[in-house]
């Protein structure tokens, strides 16, 4: 299917599933995902905080499941951690990760 996008459509993707609604794979763009390229390279008014609301909403109420290798591990992934870091650090709350958080691609 890549074979057949243009660089452009192909840049818009990877931003998307990236930063704007990721997932935890990067190998498919769903439905409504290529709609919303669609709307962005046909210059339509799209509302990203909400769909970031929606998303994060989603990942909330995903019930957790175990990691296969240590059952007192969750597998979830947390959606949207650089931005939800951010946050924390603008209101004054101590963030120490215990990991790296990769950045936003720019």
């Amino acid at each position: 299917m890549r074979t057949s996008m243009t660089t452009l459509i192909q840049m818009w993707m990877t931003l998307l599933l990236c930063n704007v609604l990721p997932s935890d794979h990067n190998s498919d763009l769903p439905l409504l995902k290529c709609q919303l390229v669609y709307a962005i390279l046909t210059r339509m008014s799209v509302h990203v905080a909400q769909l970031i609301a929606d998303a994060i909403y989603l990942f909330g109420g995903m019930p957790p499941t175990k990691h296969p290798l240590d059952p007192d591990k969750s597998n979830r992934a947390l959606g949207f951690p650089a931005l939800i870091m951010g946050l924390y650090q603008s209101f004054g709350v101590p963030v120490t990760p215990s990991k790296v958080i990769r950045p936003p691609i720019t």
